[in-house]
């Protein structure tokens, strides 16, 4: 599935990361790598430490040891901001979007075009301009949007979530990491932000998604990394799984 393989360099990779709050070890001596144009799942019961994984790998938190590298090079990430920076998007449960706005304001949130001359210096948004590159921007990886200049409070449960992927994917340069992207959505729905997610993958990116939703992770990874009690206890292709032995690595009734 994946034109991605462990022969070659690693687009993104943390080595033997720990972080500790306290006495407390949320991740112990984690390894991890992600390939370009590789879908990578993260699975693990809660308190496994996805989440400190996470905000670690996108800027949030600092690791108490180990070494953070994009493209082979050390990194240290002081904020979310530097991540963001480097080509790192990260697209959390909450997606961030605003109801009230359109579809391309939401795209370019914090990012806005202003036009050229002296109404730029006013601080007059180049709307039209916007609203042609968010279409072209969430046509190319398949969401099909009737209107960018509709509010996305007009929109599906599943259009708001792919549309915030698709700004994500349209934004990173480097690895989107999505958090539940498929949670609370009917399967339809859930359906369209899977195939967004392969077409992240098909643009070169690296994907982590996280999710509970197993026979999602499944059919979209190439890998699938378990986390359980803040270790990496399997690192494999998902084509060594199934839906049984991918849950009892989970639950630890399946050791390896």
């Amino acid at each position: 599935m994946s034109s991605a393989t462990h022969d070659s360099a690693p687009l993104y990779e943390v080595r033997n990361v720990s972080k500790h709050y306290g006495a407390v070890v949320a991740l112990d001596d984690v390894s991890m790598k992600i390939h370009a144009g590789e879908v990578v799942g993260l699975v693990g019961d809660n308190g496994a430490g996805k989440s400190t994984l996470v905000k670690v790998l996108s800027g949030a938190h600092q690791p108490s040891h180990g070494q953070i590298l994009l493209d082979g090079i050390e990194r240290h990430w002081k904020s979310p901001h530097d991540a963001l920076e480097a080509g790192i998007e990260t697209l959390y449960q909450e997606s961030g979007l605003a109801p009230h706005l359109s579809v391309s304001a939401n795209v370019f949130l914090g990012r806005e075009e202003v036009r050229s001359g002296v109404l730029g210096k006013l601080g007059f948004l180049a709307q039209k301009s916007m609203d042609v590159r968010a279409h072209a921007d969430l046509e190319r990886v398949g969401i099909a949007v009737p209107s960018s200049s509709r509010s996305v409070s007009q929109l599906s449960g599943g259009q708001r979530q792919a549309v915030a992927i698709g700004r994500a994917v349209a934004w990173a340069k480097k690895v989107i990491i999505l958090d539940e992207p498929t949670n609370h959505l009917g399967a339809r729905q859930a359906g369209e932000v899977l195939e967004v997610i392969k077409a992240a993958k098909e643009q070169g990116l690296g994907v982590i998604f996280i999710s509970h939703t197993l026979p999602h992770v499944l059919s979209v990874t190439d890998r699938i990394v378990v986390l359980r009690l803040g270790r990496i206890v399997r690192d494999a292709p998902t084509s060594e799984f199934n839906a049984d032995t991918l849950l009892g690595t989970i639950t630890g009734l399946i050791t390896t």
